[in-house]
């Protein structure tokens, strides 16, 4: 595999991938394979260039895969099928959208209790007994 066939992540943590419900995103799970695509945020110093070698390969009908390590230390890949560099205060992002096989993304799901108050059947609209 060539280096312009690859995006490789070289040091830090493993990539979180978050589920993704954007209907034009959701439009590039079709395939001969049942995969989820998700988003990955990556910190970088070339993100635009990183995207142009995500349209040079797909321009050329190449795949143009995500190489990473895993949480238990064993190099993984994910097809990309979209690429995105922004600019921030922080410094560059790169957002890929890859395919995971179906089963790998993992939902973080979380419940904000904004009121601290001890009768919450009001908040129902629950009359008192």
């Amino acid at each position: 595999m060539d280096t312009d066939e690859k995006i490789t992540i070289i040091e830090g943590p493993p990539p979180t991938f978050e589920a993704i419900s954007d209907g034009w995103a959701l439009g590039l799970n079709e395939g001969p394979y049942l995969a989820e695509v998700a988003l990955t945020r990556l910190r970088t110093f070339n993100g635009p260039s990183l995207v142009e070698r995500c349209y040079r390969a797909w321009h050329k009908n190449q795949n143009i895969q995500l190489e990473y390590r895993s949480q238990d230390g064993l190099e993984e890949t994910a097809p990309i099928v979209a690429a995105r560099s922004l600019e921030t205060v922080d410094g560059q992002i790169l957002l890929l959208w890859v395919c995971l096989p179906g089963g790998e993304v993992e939902l973080e799901l979380g419940y904000d209790d904004a009121s601290d108050d001890a009768d919450d059947d009001d908040d129902l609209g629950l009359d008192e007994i």
